[in-house]
Parts: C-alpha cells; structure tokens; sequence
C-alpha cells in the first residue's frame, strides 16, 4: 500500500489529468478506423492523416477531419516532426499512432512531450528499453520474470555470432535487436548458417529499422506463442487481460490469435498473467501494452518481447473481457487512471481473430492488390469485423496487405470454431484473393479443432493449401442470369419458326 501511494505521490506531480477534446491519428486503414470508433464513443473528435494514396481510404471518410502528408506513400506516416507540427497546428490534444509505423518509435513520444501534445502510449524511455531486445531481456531478468536463454549484449561480427551460439547451443535465433514484426529474424542449425545469415538479418534489421545490431537467442523448436495484453495507469494500477494464443502463425507472422488460449491450464495461466504484470511494473509501464513469452512442450514459459503499443489481435481480449483497450488508452493519455481493477476483470467464451489478408494463399501468399469489386461483410451473433475495405476501394500495393479482421465470440471453444467458419463462409470479397479460404481449411483440420498446435502448424500441413477456387457469387448470379436469358432466347426462335 505505501509502494502504491507513493507512486501516486509522483504521479500527481508529473502529471494532471487534462480533457482530450481533439486526437489526431498517426496511422492507416483498420487501426485508423477503430480508433476513430473509439473518439466517436467518448466524445473526441478524431483528425485522420493520407497520403495521396489514401485519399479515397475508409478512414478518411469516416474521421471528423481529416489531412494529406502529402504525395508520398510512406514518407508522410513516418515523418514524425510533420506529424507533431500539424497536431499543434490543428489545435490536438493528443495523438495515438496505431500499430506499426511510429508507433514504437520514441522520438514520436519525445516530439509530443516537447510541444505538449498527449501521446496515447507509453513514455519515450519506456519505449526505448522495451524496443531494445537486449536491454529488455536484461531488464526482465532483473524482475525474476523467466527469459529466452540468449547472448547478453549484441554480437558485432558473423564469428562473433559463431562463437554466442556454440555457447548457447544450437539451433539459435539471429535476431535484430530493435527488430519487431517477424522482420530481421533468421534460424540458425549450424556455423554455417549463422555466418551466412549474420550478413542478412544485419541489413535487413539496418534498412527495416535504422539499426544493424543483432544478437543470438536460443531456438526453441514449434513453442506456443502465448501474450498477455496489460494496461498500466500513471497511479500504479497494472492489470491484465489475459492471454492470447498466437501460434498460428507463418514465417513469425501471425495469422489466427485466439483467447484465452485452449492450451493453457488455470494454473499455468495464473502464472503467465501474474509474471506478465511483473513485468510491466518492472519496466514502469503505462498505457497498453502486450508481454509476449515462448511456451514449450514441457510447459515452461519464457519472455520473447514487450510490445509497447496497441497490438493488431486486441479485439479479442475486448471480446472476452468487455474492456475497450483503445478507450482505456485514451483515459490513460489524458492523466485519468484506469477505469477497472484487476479484480473487475475475468473473461468469458472464446475469442478468434482472423487476419483476412489481401494474399493468394495457392500462390506463395502473393499480395493481391487491386480493386475490390463487391464487398459483404459477415455478421450475425458474435461476429464483429474491424476493417478498412469497401466495395469499389481499391488495394494500394504500399502496405501491409491486411485488409479486414474478422472477430468471432462464442461460449466454447467448438462454440468459437463454427462461428468462425460459419463467418468465413459469409464473407464476400471479389476482385482480390484473400486468405479466408484458406482459414476455413485451418479450423477445419482435426488437430486445431482438438487445440493441438504450435508455431510450426501451419509449415506442418502443407496440404491445407489444396482446396478448390472459389467462384464469386456474383459471377454465378451473371452466369445464371446468361443462362436464363440464352434459353429465352432459344424458346423464341423456335416459336418464330414454328
């Protein structure tokens, strides 16, 4: 209790609460659009930013304001001084950035500190430790929380890369140290391996984040990837959402995210939750954030990484909690502590997250860009989708190819399944391909429905890619109506020559 107060002591001389009247949102596409929800529910009035190619995007018509970064498609989202400039100028009082781009940037956060703009995250300082992977690892063995066996410090050369594994012992991960969403990441069986990956993770994790340094962490073989979603106030107050499961996942991306995890026991998952909020108060956290941990077969768990910002696969620790994370976030942002407890929280049912990407799953995942030709989103009970498509929007080919996120909730896990592939199955989107198909076949095989799987399931059954092409219905409603009209056409002609 003096522990508490005393952070609420410091807290209240750091920090007031101030109203956010104005929030400018430094992102795209579905995290534009469901923060701009969010504002809409509490008041605010949301300011979107695009880029000319952007201009005709779904949160561009549905923000309160909204503002160019000008011709280029990338430039704009990642100028973090433009977009501090324009929220002073356009009077904001804060700015969230979404996922991805500056979100996990400290600069943002410092430029916003600077000019007195509120930042609906975690401080500079925060963000910096956290993003660097080493100085994480460090910091969560400081706080007993259980880490990935790996190299202290980052390793300068390929031999120096050589010489960490052999004393970690292989198979081991050559890992960028500010790297994050599965970029600058490479397995290593052997010497030789590491030395000729050495050279690529450095200059993948150079030009993806303006840091070249790696370091080498033990691999473990098909992990469950396990993540707690937790929220921290200015007041000490940390909670938890519980976990989230994943696993399934391709080349480090992840594909379907699901909570609570089937796999856990309550035990083991009293333990995860319980070290994932350690961790959190060891980092001084504030704001959302997400504790990620490797799970073995043996049921040991380890600390991956900390993301310090709002994750892609929230809204299923929405669903199963009743919490908004992102409305939390906002509270946080304006100096407010958190509106629940942690024993205001449980869960109840299954949730599932599929990432509906713009891909050809029977082609090597290819982007599929373009224009979306028709458009039917899924509904019915427990069904929510967070999206940024339209019928007649068409694809840039400048992003990330996510394009919707189907949500489905049930009251058990079988429950959640056929909610999912029966929300699948109603989902229309023609002129791309996507990978809905593709999940149906997913939560159809007997080893995901029995909830036996890891990181490996989806290099584990290659033959989920066979399935048959779907046709678009409305193609066969034009086939059909041909048809019909062929046939009254051929009445005729035989009536004529009768």
């Amino acid at each position: 209790m003096e522990f508490r107060v005393f952070r609420f002591l410091c807290a209240s001389a750091t920090t007031s609460p101030a109203v956010i009247n104005r929030l400018l949102i430094a992102n795209r596409g579905e995290i534009a659009v469901r923060v701009i929800r969010a504002c809409a529910e509490m008041g605010v009035r949301s300011v979107a930013l695009y880029s000319k190619a952007d201009r005709n995007a779904l949160h561009v018509k549905k923000a309160d304001e909204a503002f160019s970064v000008g011709d280029d498609p990338l430039a704009g989202y990642l100028d973090a001084h433009k977009i501090v400039n324009l929220a002073v100028e356009r009077k904001c009082d804060a700015i969230h950035p979404g996922y991805g781009f500056l979100s996990e940037n400290p600069l943002l956060a410092k430029l916003c500190r600077r000019l007195g703009v509120r930042f609906v995250g975690p401080p500079a300082e925060v963000i910096a430790q956290m993003g660097d992977k080493v100085a994480a690892r460090r910091a969560m063995k400081d706080a007993g929380v259980p880490v990935v066996q790996g190299s202290d410090s980052p390793v300068r050369t390929a031999e120096d890369a050589v010489q960490s594994a052999n004393q970690i012992g292989y198979p081991v991960m050559l890992k960028a140290v500010a790297g994050g969403g599965g970029r600058g990441i490479r397995a290593c069986e052997n010497d030789a391996e590491t030395r000729r990956n050495f050279a690529r993770v450095a200059s993948e994790a150079e030009k993806s984040f303006g840091n070249p340094a790696v370091f080498v962490e033990k691999r473990v073989r098909n992990p469950r990837h396990i993540e707690v979603q937790i929220l921290a106030d200015d007041y000490g107050g940390v909670v938890h959402l519980f976990e989230r499961d994943c696993s399934i996942q391709r080349r480090n991306q992840k594909l379907i995210e699901i909570a609570p995890s089937p796999q856990l026991s309550d035990s083991l998952r009293e333990k995860i939750c319980a070290a994932a909020a350690r961790a959190a108060r060891a980092a001084n956290y504030r704001n959302a954030g997400t504790v990620e941990f490797l799970l073995d077969e043996d049921g040991d768990f380890r600390f991956l990484e900390m993301n310090t910002r709002l994750q892609v696969e929230h809204p299923v620790s929405e669903q199963i909690t009743g919490v908004d994370i992102v409305q939390e976030q906002i509270r946080v942002a304006s100096g407010r502590p958190l509106s629940v407890s942690q024993t205001d929280i449980g869960f109840r049912g299954y949730a599932m997250e599929l990432r509906v990407n713009a891909e050809d799953p029977q082609n090597g995942f290819a982007p599929s860009f373009g224009r979306v030709t028709r458009y039917y989103a899924p509904g019915g009970p427990g069904v929510r989708t967070d999206g940024a498509i339209y019928t007649g929007y068409v694809i840039p080919p400048y992003y990330d190819s996510l394009c919707a996120k189907l949500i489905v909730w049930a009251l058990t896990w079988p429950g959640v399944i056929e909610r999912g592939r029966r929300a699948l199955g109603d989902m229309r989107v023609a002129g791309v391909k996507t990978t809905a198909p593709y999940y149906r076949q997913i939560l159809s095989h007997e080893d995901f429905r029995a909830g036996r799987f890891n990181t490996g399931f989806v290099e584990a059954h290659p033959e989920l890619l066979r399935y048959p092409a779907e046709r678009p219905r409305g193609d066969l409603a034009l086939a059909l109506a041909a048809a019909v009209a062929a046939r009254g056409h051929l009445q005729t002609q035989e009536a004529l020559e009768k």
